[in-house]
């Protein structure tokens, strides 16, 4: 969550990134897709919905909650969860990991080579580490 003003991005270019994830380029995935990426910023399926619908207002909220999960299943966006009830999708796809901060509800990114992790658990047999996501809670000293 953060105050850019959104740079809308042509269809084309954002036709052809969902094409390069395996997703087909509806009307709706593509006003989904700018809502998300013309903003650098971490978003919520509701916040996507306003978004949309401001424009576009035929949007339902079904079709956000699917096509957020498409994009996630595609790995064109990632998937923050915060607490149970507070999830962020992000376009910035990289290693990276979180502040959040508890007063306000902003999420913002540490970049990957901000932190050090120092050793690992013992993985369970036959599996293999995917990611590792960092989320570091905040709140203002005198909240």
């Amino acid at each position: 969550m953060s105050t850019s003003q959104p740079i809308p991005l042509p269809r084309g270019v954002l036709s052809e990134r969902l094409r390069a994830h395996g997703i087909a380029p509806t009307h709706q995935r593509i006003e989904i897709a700018n809502a998300l990426f013309s903003r650098c910023e971490h978003q919520s399926a509701d916040q996507i919905l306003a978004i949309v619908n401001a424009q576009h207002s035929e949007t339902s909220k079904a079709t956000v909650y699917n096509t957020l999960r498409l994009f996630l299943a595609k790995g064109l966006v990632r998937e923050v969860i915060v607490d149970p009830s507070k999830i962020f999708y992000d376009p910035n796809t990289a290693p990276h990991h979180h502040f959040y901060n508890l007063v306000s509800g902003e999420l913002t990114d540490i970049p990957a080579d901000a932190m050090q992790i120092a050793g690992m658990p013992t993985l369970p047999d036959g599996m293999l580490a995917e990611s590792i996501d960092v989320i570091v809670r905040i709140r203002p000293r005198h909240a």
